[in-house]
């Protein structure tokens, strides 16, 4: 006779979070991509411009960073996180208004440091943009 394989989900375990974490912004041409993590590095929680519900040319302005970052700063309020150090990595425009709107949402920001990352002569360059 043949046994029937029983299916077991595993049960999603609520993590709460002492209080400090950090908040990476990677603020690039055509999206900005927030991601709040614990001090070891494990993700609480992620957003982006695109999955705040903004398509196209509006995903790379202020404004689609400012709402993208004011919810995942309430989603890791929930979840326990009440300071974060911010590192902000890429050249877009949301860079300073993301940081902004993680103060406005309730996070006590420690410490921002920049980690975009400078070629020293590295690749050549793509051709120039003519307009």
């Amino acid at each position: 006779m043949e046994k029937k394989k029983v299916k077991t989900s595993k049960k999603k375990i609520a993590k709460v979070i002492t209080g400090s974490g950090r908040a990476y912004i990677l603020a690039t041409f055509n999206n900005t991509v927030i991601t709040i993590t614990d001090t070891k590095g494990n993700v609480i929680c992620w957003g982006s411009c695109g999955h705040s519900g903004f398509k196209g040319a509006r995903k790379s302005t202020p404004y689609a960073a400012t709402v993208a970052c004011d919810n995942v700063g309430k989603k890791a309020i929930e979840k326990g996180v009440r300071e974060v150090a911010v590192y902000i990595k890429g050249p877009g425009m949301g860079r300073i208004p993301s940081v902004k709107a993680l103060k406005a949402a309730g996070l006590n920001i420690t410490s921002i440091t920049d980690k975009t990352s400078t070629p020293h002569n590295g690749c050549r360059p793509r051709k120039r943009r003519r307009m």
